[in-house]
């Protein structure tokens, strides 16, 4: 339980000291300048703990940087997106919010933040970039440095999909024609198979029936195992 005292200043004021635990049994204080303060502040305490709402007021203030990298570092991805994640928070967020506390981050200025990277960067690359930030948030909240996240209620810039205009029999036939002659069955297969890059690049014989003219894929060609 916490435990109110009062205490005196150098200068002779009378001031009132909380002290408390917090869930994982660290004593921690703050100091009031009235009793009534100081009693309002030991009954949310409690309160808090009882609920399973209890928020560190220290934790809050590690700043966005410093847990952003945390966070990255515990994140189980690729190589190459792992070197996206970095790319991105230290281009469009850590310059924002880097050196900010997480706890003083408003909604109002995340989006505000979305606004103004909508004005330079294509919607879907927005898109990416917040759902870092978001997903570092949540972690944040999961973690019990904060209660809330700000990225809550944030309206992300509309995408535009572009229409898809498929390649003519004729622009097929000029593409296979000018590839060189090893790269000619890729060039079929992607024109009649609709695979992605990765996905055509990483197909091998055994997942060709040639027969059943089917595809299996089973694997994919990253191009980072492409350059090495």
């Amino acid at each position: 339980m916490a435990s109110i005292d009062k205490r005196k200043t150098k200068a002779g004021e009378n001031r009132w000291e909380v002290r408390y635990r917090t869930p994982e049994g660290t004593e921690r204080s703050k100091t009031f300048r009235t009793q009534k303060d100081a009693k309002r502040f030991e009954s949310t305490v409690e309160a808090d703990k009882l609920r399973g709402l209890w928020v560190d007021p220290r934790a809050a203030r590690v700043t966005l940087k410093e847990y952003g990298d945390q966070w990255r570092a515990t994140r189980v991805h690729r190589r190459s997106t792992q070197a996206q994640v970095e790319t991105n928070l230290r281009r469009h967020v850590y310059p924002y919010f880097g050196d900010r506390p997480l706890g003083t981050i408003r909604p109002s200025e995340i989006q505000a933040w979305v606004q103004g990277r909508s004005e330079e960067l294509a919607a879907t690359t927005v898109e990416v970039v917040y759902r870092y930030l978001s997903s570092i948030f949540r972690t944040a909240v999961a973690d019990q440095l904060l209660l809330t996240s700000p990225c809550v209620g944030i309206r992300l810039p509309k995408r535009e999909r572009p229409s898809i205009v498929p390649l003519t029999t004729e622009q097929v036939l000029a593409l296979i024609e000018a590839v060189p002659e090893r790269y000619r069955a890729l060039a079929v297969m992607g024109a009649g198979s609709g695979l992605r890059q990765g996905e055509a690049l990483g197909l091998t014989l055994e997942h060709v029936d040639f027969l059943g003219r089917r595809l299996d894929v089973a694997q994919q060609l990253l191009a980072s195992e492409a350059v090495s």
